[in-house]
């Protein structure tokens, strides 16, 4: 009996540990992508302690505005090598309180993703961080980081129409760096980092546009992003069911999806133990927690 009773136990900590970790992964942000450098620096030495310090001003200051770039130990005295560059940004519709969420997530992640990493960049649906040891800031990139396309696609050509009326109003960059289009059924944002200047800026979209209607085709939803722009549009009902990519393999997706296998494996043997004649306290207890995490 004494042995039972320790086993269900173990069983109810893990069902639990399973299931807070669902509802975590179903409430973060949208990831989209990530890129760090081969290079690494050693554990221990002023590129770390840099580092650190630019990803803590990154959360402190996102509390105040959507997006500012740093520079760290870049003085005459300091190593070029451990000197850091970055900024973060969110997008340009969301307030304080949603930024500093988004780029306190952005943070952690990046440096699981990009440990030790003279630089890296990840990017979530709601904001961006990017580190590097030379001054890129300011410097117009057009390269292409990520591009996905919806499978789905339309022929018809008044959403061709729309969807390119879209496009044009998103390539009309402002001093903002963010603009909302919408045309019918089509909607669609974009976005420059604020480290670019007006021109800059027109100049990205105006790639990101041009390589969206080239990589997507008639897809009825299509993001590009480069380097210091980026370009989305959608037809009704995509925006928070994004298409599938169709560019390269996402790491941290495969792990998500790994992971939930194997939770997946694990919630089907303790379920079938929880139809054992001493599981009912397991299912009492899976139920009450459920009704939390869904309150």
């Amino acid at each position: 009996m004494f042995k039972y009773h320790k086993l269900s136990s173990i069983f109810l900590l893990i069902i639990i540990i399973i299931l807070f970790f669902l509802s975590y992964l179903a409430k973060s942000q949208i990831f989209i992508y990530y890129a760090c450098s081969e290079e690494k620096f050693q554990p221990n030495t002023p590129s770390e302690t840099n580092l650190n310090s630019l990803l803590s001003l990154f959360v402190s200051s996102s509390s105040q505005a959507l997006y500012k770039s740093f520079a760290i130990g870049n003085d005459t005295n300091a190593s070029s090598e451990s000197s850091v560059y970055g900024l973060y940004q969110c997008r340009g519709d969301l307030r304080t309180q949603e930024c500093t969420k988004c780029v306190k997530k952005a943070v952690s992640e990046v440096g699981l993703a990009c440990p030790n990493s003279y630089s890296g960049g990840l990017e979530l649906d709601e904001c961006s961080v990017r580190f590097d040891h030379f001054d890129f800031l300011g410097e117009l990139d057009t390269s292409i980081r990520f591009k996905k396309c919806s499978k789905s696609a339309s022929h018809d050509g008044g959403f061709i129409r729309r969807r390119d009326d879209v496009l044009s109003e998103l390539g009309e960059a402002n001093y903002q760096g963010f603009r909302v289009g919408s045309e019918g059924l089509v909607q669609g944002f974009s976005q420059c980092l604020g480290d670019l200047n007006q021109d800059d800026c027109g100049t990205c979209l105006g790639e990101a546009i041009s390589k969206l209607k080239s990589l997507c085709g008639s897809s009825e939803a299509g993001d590009v992003f480069l380097a210091q722009c980026y370009v989305r549009y959608w037809a009704s009902g995509y925006y928070n069911s994004p298409a599938k990519s169709s560019g390269g393999d996402d790491d941290i997706g495969k792990t998500i999806a790994i992971v939930i296998g194997v939770v997946a494996g694990l919630v089907a043997f303790i379920v079938n133990k929880a139809t054992t004649e001493g599981g009912r306290a397991i299912r009492l207890n899976l139920k009450k927690f459920n009704d939390y995490v869904n309150q």
